[in-house]
């Protein structure tokens, strides 16, 4: 059974900074990795992606604060979150790639492993 198991959230004023990371259970570095994100009565959101090759995608609101990051050799996905905002505001998931459970897609990659998520909130 895969698990993600994220860590890192809280609460933050307007232009501090988080680090979120998500702890994986099995190997992902051939898969697409990526974290999402919900805000209540909103659909989950792609924020940022790393492919198997390492290169990244970002949603144009945190590209250029925002900053994904594996390590393969110890199944770890990490996002460093700076210059927060208020509208980054939400529970963020770590998602792996899986196209046959897949339920969300972001950046060409399709999720389908979830994390539980973790709560970041950002007071202005």
């Amino acid at each position: 059974q895969v698990q993600l198991v994220e860590s890192g959230g809280g609460s933050v004023q307007a232009g501090g900074s988080l680090r979120l990371s998500c702890a994986a259970s099995r190997d992902f570095g051939n898969y697409c990795m990526g974290w999402f994100r919900q805000v209540l009565g909103k659909e989950r959101e792609g924020v940022a992606i790393i492919d198997s090759d390492g290169s990244t995608t970002y949603a144009d609101s945190v590209q250029g604060r925002f900053t994904i990051s594996k390590d393969n050799a110890k199944n770890t996905l990490s996002l460093r979150m700076n210059s927060l905002k208020p509208d980054d505001t939400g529970v963020y998931y770590c998602a792996a790639e899986s196209w046959a459970y897949g339920t969300s897609s972001f950046a060409g990659c399709r999720f389908g492993y979830w994390g539980q998520g973790t709560q970041v909130t950002v007071s202005s």
